[in-house]
């Protein structure tokens, strides 16, 4: 731990247990949304999502390599996590629409301004992964390989 962020843990010591326990929780809640929203599939029915009601098939068609499997788990997790809503017709056949609640229009908002941030930065990341890779000896050509943070 670096000695800027000592004093955290100090803080956290001084309050007790029950804090810490609050503080963990807290820490988990963060943690499992940001995976979630965070996820490959995830952003991409957001997005949908966000631009008005959608049907299934439309975000099977719009998010290049989803399985069916993989969409209707993503979805299901979205409106259990409450950013979706899923209304189902009664028609033959059933026509089913999501729609991106108040809470998912409110995180579509925040993505557009990451998403900005990054393609802002995006040559200024790149020069100073290279320069770190440089500086640190990692081999030329590993960085960026699948399962690592740089792939894409």
């Amino acid at each position: 731990m670096s000695q800027r962020n000592t004093a955290v843990s100090d803080q956290v010591r001084s309050v007790g247990g029950a804090a810490r326990v609050r503080v963990t929780d807290q820490a988990c809640t963060v943690r499992q949304v940001l995976d979630r929203v965070g996820g490959k599939w995830s952003i991409g029915v957001i997005v949908s999502a966000a631009e008005g009601p959608v049907r299934f098939t439309e975000l099977e068609r719009s998010i290049e390599g989803i399985s069916r499997r993989m969409l209707t788990l993503t979805l299901r997790n979205l409106e259990r996590d409450g950013l979706l809503t899923r209304t189902v017709y009664p028609t033959v056949p059933p026509k089913v629409e999501y729609a991106a609640t108040d809470m998912a229009k409110e995180l579509y908002g925040s993505l557009v301004t990451l998403t900005t941030w990054a393609e802002r930065h995006r040559d200024s990341i790149a020069e100073a992964r290279h320069r770190y890779d440089l500086d640190h000896g990692v081999p030329t050509g590993t960085a960026g390989t699948k399962g690592s943070a740089d792939a894409c």
